[in-house]
């Protein structure tokens, strides 16, 4: 088991964020942050529009996306608040591993004030791939979701490289995954995964399901209650990482990053819970209730 949190562990309330404000989203977009998603495939597309979309909700300035060329052009169309790009892919819908020099020659992720890989990735072994040489060639602060996580696998220190400056968003069963340990060990309570995830990594994670934790490098500890069952279903992870990542665009540290955008997630989850049902919204309907949420924390 990982060592015991070198804090209390603390609960996310109001009070807690108000003392802890954001940076003043103020200006025009370049002053709230170059945001670069990098996901997607042929089959999931939907993942880094719900993921880009909830970037620009939580305040970042201006959006790129990197995304497969057989479907860069409706995924323009779906969100025309972005540049987009389309990078070769392969027949299985898998983003072209041979293609992260050519992302980073666009000078798109390499000029980011954040950049997102994960949404929508398909394939492990290439999105593995993929992952692990655009991280090798970046200075940017990152957020790494879904299959993009596995780069961490095996080789945690892949991202030691960017100081701390890294916020990783797994689904309980991808924080089993990539610390190696059974879902069992993580699933009734994701805190101690959490913390070692953050120790062998030296970054943030946010973790969770109906109960959220948030470990830090430091050995720093958060939870978060909000959300409830409603929040378990497809396309809800890709809108928390995005989330984090428009916070991080704003300027926010990564831990503030985590645990803001934990929290707003879960509380937008909520919100929906008492204008639909317990169960039943869409992870679609999430974004929109960001702003919300935010304004109510701001006021």
């Amino acid at each position: 088991m990982p060592p015991l949190p070198r804090t209390e562990p603390r609960v996310i309330t109001p009070n807690l964020l108000r003392d802890w404000p954001l940076p003043a989203a103020e200006g025009d977009k370049e002053s709230r942050g170059r945001i670069v998603v990098i996901g997607g495939g042929s089959e999931t597309p939907g993942a880094v529009l719900l993921a880009a979309e909830a970037a620009l909700r939580a305040g970042g300035g201006k959006l790129q996306v990197v995304t497969g060329s057989r479907i860069a052009k409706q995924l323009a169309v779906a969100l025309p608040e972005a540049l987009v790009r389309g990078i070769p892919d392969r027949a299985d819908g898998s983003l072209d591993p041979d293609s992260a020099e050519l992302v980073l020659e666009l000078e798109l992720a390499s000029d980011a004030d954040v950049v997102l890989i994960g949404p929508g990735l398909t394939g492990k072994e290439p999105a593995h791939a993929l992952t692990a040489s655009i991280l090798s060639g970046l200075q940017a602060p990152v957020v790494l979701d879904a299959l993009a996580l596995s780069a961490l696998t095996d080789n945690p220190d892949c991202v030691h490289h960017l100081s701390g400056d890294v916020v990783l968003t797994p689904s309980l069963k991808e924080l089993a995954l990539t610390v190696g340990w059974s879902d069992s060990q993580v699933d009734d309570d994701p805190a101690p995964a959490a913390v070692e995830l953050a120790r062998r990594s030296r970054a943030t994670v946010t973790a969770g399901g109906s109960a959220s934790a948030i470990a830090a490098p430091d050995g720093e500890l958060w939870y978060d209650e909000a959300g409830g069952a409603g929040l378990g279903v497809s396309g809800s992870g890709d809108v928390k990482a995005g989330v984090v990542t428009g916070l991080l665009a704003r300027g926010a540290t990564p831990p503030q990053a985590a645990v803001w955008g934990t929290y707003l997630h879960g509380r937008a989850g909520d919100r929906l819970a008492v204008e639909v049902g317990k169960l039943g919204y869409l992870a679609r309907e999430v974004p929109a209730q960001i702003p919300r949420v935010l304004a109510e924390l701001e006021a």
